[in-house]
């Protein structure tokens, strides 16, 4: 054989054994376990670094620290090595930013994610999936809940042998802390958002609920708490091309499984907008598709996490294809929000579930129920060998019941330090008054709030409250910061201080403080008080007679009493249940501020 012809096989030959020895090299920690397990922290960074020592097109970095000190990691991948949003502006390509482990026992995100990246970067056929998309990878978003390591994490949950725990360090969960932002893992994420705006977003769960055939079901705002021209490229081209392809691959999907009677799915599925403290609605009302991936608790590990890599790769290929003209949607929808056409019309804030339904096919398991001999409840028992069809009615309509009349701008006394600091990280811009000023505005006295009577995410939040609207001209300090409506986070911002949106800062307990009563009157001051009252108002003894007939409990509690005559002084709290927060509702009176 001719030495030359031989000299070419040998290099042939020994390339393509280092780059099968570098290939193996990159198995993941849970294909090494033959797709049983899940890798701790340190191993995942490992892992991470060791894909970015592998290919220049993958960029490990950190975007914040947790609680018990650990870096929040992310992997960036760019055909062309744009690593930075201001070079990835330039190319053109849209960003999509995948999350996973925020419920760190729920980790199939994470190990579908890894080797998604390794595919991409070894695999020729893969790496068009780079071409025209950006992609931004979280595989542990609550890194301190991830090392709370322990089989008995999910105990409704098929796999992986160990996993991490739901919440963080500090006992929050962070998938209902995107619009409060309390835990410093939320606060470091919404100022990555912010940075990269990415175009479209994924969060990768394992959901809890009934048995059925489905191995992944998915969440996206479909049913109107998003914009409209992003709703329909979501619904028709998006969810269209990822159904059809997910079945192709003899993966069928359907929305996130909630039925009208908890594990009952003859009762039929019902939907629902999600509020701003869960991921998808979060990105919603920041004008950016969101999707949720719930696999299904009950399939085994593997199956789980080939659903998720099966969900991201398609909805890859479809973002390739489709980038230039979701941008160019984003762009316009940003547009809108920012402009006084979005506020001519009142904005919904809430939901209700619709009465009309339509009838869907359902892959489930033969079930039975009976009464339970030991809790006495309804026990439902599926028998997963035994796939069932059924017809079910699904419940797909939404009906806005909550809606503000938007402001030019709302404007917060400078005291309010922890609202203010939320502004930044939810990317809304403000400024701030130079000198004390008096400004008409609108706002509200609030009556009838109730609290729940447990903490919820570590906060005491309002369940329902009602108000009167007042226009008055208030006096504003120095230092008050001003919220122009006319940018792109409008949306956002009237989810945050219009207090009946249900996860406004008002419903958080952020103004808690201005429903409590600080000063009292003594009972021998009020005695005489209140009878000179009586006598020289007699509408007031009237009032206070209808008063008494109404409310019994009243009627019979002598402080209760003494205090309303009290309420009906110059001496009462002004302030009183009165909300701090102003609306500009002229945008004359913005322009002349300083």
């Amino acid at each position: 054989m001719n030495p030359k012809i031989l000299l070419l096989i040998t290099a042939s030959v020994l390339l393509t054994l280092k780059i099968a020895a570098q290939n193996n090299s990159l198995q993941t920690y849970y294909e090494a376990s033959a797709c049983m397990e899940t890798p701790r922290y340190n191993e995942t960074i490992e892992f991470c670094k060791k894909l970015e020592a592998f290919s220049p097109l993958l960029h490990y970095t950190i975007f914040g620290k947790s609680p018990q000190g650990r870096d929040l990691p992310l992997i960036i991948a760019d055909k062309n090595k744009n690593f930075t949003t201001e070079k990835v502006k330039a190319s053109g390509n849209a960003v999509i930013l995948i999350q996973a482990c925020i419920h760190a026992g729920e980790p199939d995100g994470k190990d579908a994610g890894l080797m998604l990246l390794r595919d991409i970067v070894t695999k020729k056929e893969m790496l068009l999936l780079l071409d025209h998309v950006t992609i931004l990878f979280i595989p542990i978003f609550n890194v301190d809940g991830h090392e709370r390591f322990s089989k008995y994490n999910r105990i409704n949950q098929n796999g992986p042998a160990e996993m991490g725990w739901r919440t963080t360090a500090q006992n929050l969960n962070l998938n209902r802390d995107f619009i409060k932002a309390d835990a410093p893992e939320m606060q470091a994420w919404l100022k990555l958002f912010n940075e990269w705006l990415p175009d479209f977003f994924v969060d990768c769960h394992v959901t809890d609920g009934a048995d059925y055939q489905y191995s992944l079901t998915y969440g996206l705002e479909l049913l109107g708490d998003m914009m409209p021209d992003l709703t329909k490229w979501t619904q028709e081209i998006y969810l269209k091309q990822v159904d059809s392809m997910m079945v192709k691959k003899d993966m069928p999907i359907i929305p996130y499984v909630e039925f009208r009677n908890w594990h009952d799915p003859r009762s039929g599925l019902v939907s629902w907008v999600s509020p701003p403290m869960l991921s998808q609605g979060y990105t919603a009302i920041q004008n950016r598709p969101g999707l949720l991936i719930e696999t299904h608790m009950l399939k085994d590990y593997k199956i789980r996490v080939t659903a998720t890599y099966e969900m991201l790769k398609n909805t890859l290929i479809i973002l390739n294809k489709q980038y230039k003209f979701l941008k160019n949607i984003e762009a316009e929808t940003d547009l809108l929000v920012a402009s006084s056409k979005f506020r001519e019309k009142e904005m919904p804030l809430d939901f209700n579930p619709g009465k009309d339904s339509v009838m869907i096919d359902f892959l489930g398991y033969d079930y039975e129920s009976m009464k339970s001999d030991v809790s006495g409840g309804t026990w439902f028992k599926y028998n997963n060998k035994k796939p069932v069809t059924f017809k079910v009615p699904y419940f797909n309509k939404q009906i806005p019941y909550t809606f503000a009349k938007l402001p030019e701008a709302y404007i917060i006394p400078p005291e309010w330090t922890d609202v203010i600091a939320r502004l930044a990280w939810h990317g809304i811009k403000y400024r701030t008054l130079t000198q004390e000023t008096s400004i008409a505005i609108t706002s509200y006295k609030f009556k009838d709030v109730k609290w729940s009577n447990k903490p919820y995410e570590g906060r005491t939040k309002v369940q329902s409250l009602d108000y009167d609207e007042v226009n008055e001209s208030r006096t504003f300090p120095a230092g008050s910061v001003l919220i122009d409506m006319n940018q792109r986070t409008a949306r956002v911002i009237a989810y945050l201080f219009e207090p009946r949106a249900n996860d406004s800062f008002v419903k958080w307990g952020f103004f808690n403080t201005i429903f409590e009563q600080k000063e009292y009157s003594e009972s021998y001051v009020m005695e005489d008080m209140s009878r000179k009252m009586l006598k020289d108002d007699p509408k007031l003894q009237t009032e206070f007679d209808l008063k008494k007939a109404s409310d019994t409990a009243f009627a019979k509690n002598p402080d209760a009493i003494l205090n309303w005559f009290y309420s009906k002084t110059p001496y009462w709290d002004s302030k009183y249940n009165v909300y701090p927060v102003g609306k500009i509702m002229g945008r004359n009176i913005i322009d002349k501020l300083k």
